[in-house]
């Protein structure tokens, strides 16, 4: 119960965290033109507009160089698991679904057991009925 729980506290608590660091990350400073961005990371600095209520920033080419190597290393490792997915026999599309033929006799299978099973049942309940009925009336 208590892994669940920190799970739980982690699972809302990081990108809650996240957000606290990505905002502490970047100073905004107000000029005639707009808003100055200033990564404090990396010293980089973009200009800024406010369009109803939204910050929009233009991406300075560090910060676009950046992205897209981000970007590619991304594509890279979807790749990789794509290969490993295939190498493995699983794949996204649907071709790894069962034929009718498995999915029927996985059925019988399924139902031979729950019949076993609710007889198992019954079997009981005639028993339990049996020991806590009175005995017979002689009279």
């Amino acid at each position: 119960m208590r892994l669940i729980a920190l799970v739980a506290v982690i699972t809302i608590a990081g990108p809650a965290a996240a957000q606290v660091a990505d905002a502490r990350r970047f100073q905004l400073e107000r000029t005639e033109n707009g808003i100055v961005r200033l990564d404090t990371r990396t010293g980089a600095m973009s200009l800024c507009q406010d369009r109803e209520g939204s910050l929009i920033c233009r991406m300075a080419a560090d910060e676009r160089a950046a992205y897209e190597e981000q970007l590619d290393r991304l594509e890279k490792r979807v790749k990789a698991l794509e290969d490993k997915a295939g190498a493995t026999g699983l794949s996204s599309s649907g071709e790894n679904l069962p034929s009718d033929a498995e999915v029927d006799r996985s059925i019988g299978i399924m139902e031979r057991f729950m019949r076993a099973f609710f007889g198992l049942v019954r079997e009981f309940e005639s028993e339990d009925r049996a020991e806590s009925s009175p005995p017979p009336r002689t009279n």
